[in-house]
């Protein structure tokens, strides 16, 4: 498979998963917007292989397979569409192995752990799986600041977070918590409530709390984007794009007053469009 074939794979691969993610992309250039649909594809791909695994694979091999494809990326040759254009984008812009080795560690945490007892056993998932994410894509800004990475982590776990709270209800149908189980007895709210979908003032009270934790990470990003320069502020739109999609998104979910047992919390896609257009319009004057 050619480089170009390839990356046509992970677009296609992209465009269809219906991301929150997606409508910023089309703001890049077009190979910053290439290599962020092949770091997508990747992602997702991982994620896919144990949250939604086919018929008759085991997970547990997938993600060795992954790991397999991943050494080759960066010392042979990879097979998969995924990982050939992704091997292609690594070598131009210099991504660390080690970023995409801790995604798969987060990943395979979802093997092994339904359950988190404290915030920072949480933390380190949420690192893994989303935070991660955004220090590879501080190389395809360009901006690998020490405060454009504190920007990144930050808003990683402010992502995650608001994807927890919106996902309780569907998690909780897979017998997963991922609200720290330390939270729920400070609130008074047992695991088996949370399981039974069982909507109370106490439920309304953790889920408050937790609203408030996601909130206390989108201010600490924020704080670290306006330590930057304006040149960095504006190669970051894309990832403002994303943090006005997430923001809205936990603004609906305490609106609705934590109704996430229901149809799932989402955004229209004009919605996501016009957020998209404000914040690239604004960051036109940076």
């Amino acid at each position: 498979m050619t480089v170009s074939e390839a990356q046509a794979y992970c677009t296609a691969y992209t465009k269809k998963s219906g991301s929150n993610f997606y409508y910023s992309f089309l703001f890049l250039p077009k190979a910053k917007r290439d290599a962020m649909y092949t770091v997508y594809a990747f992602c997702k791909a991982v994620d896919s292989a144990v949250d939604e695994p086919t018929a008759g694979s085991n997970p547990k091999d997938e993600l060795k397979h992954w790991r397999e494809e991943l050494e080759a990326v960066y010392s042979g040759t990879p097979t998969t569409p995924i990982m050939v254009s992704l091997a292609c984008h690594v070598k131009a812009l210099g991504i660390p192995k080690a970023y995409f080795e801790e995604l798969i560690k987060g990943v395979e945490m979802d093997l092994f752990n339904n359950r988190y007892v404290t915030f920072d056993e949480l933390s380190l998932y949420c690192y893994r799986v989303a935070s991660v994410v955004g220090l590879i894509c501080l190389h395809i800004f360009g901006v690998t600041s020490a405060r454009a990475q504190d920007y990144a982590v930050s808003l990683g776990m402010a992502f995650q977070l608001t994807n927890i709270l919106r996902d309780v209800g569907t998690d909780a149908a897979e017998s997963r918590i991922y609200l720290p189980l330390d939270d729920l007895r400070k609130w008074n709210h047992s695991e088996k409530a949370i399981l039974n979908r069982s909507y109370s003032p106490e439920f309304r009270a953790l889920m408050e709390y937790e609203a408030s934790r996601a909130h206390h990470y989108y201010k600490r990003a924020d704080a670290a984007l306006m330590g930057l320069s304006p040149q960095e502020r504006r190669a970051l739109t894309v990832a403002e794009i994303m943090r006005g999609v997430y923001s809205r998104i936990l603004e609906r979910i305490e609106q609705s007053n934590y109704q996430v047992f229901g149809p799932r919390i989402s955004l229209t896609t004009a919605r996501r469009v016009v957020i998209a257009l404000r914040i690239w319009l604004r960051s036109l004057f940076l």
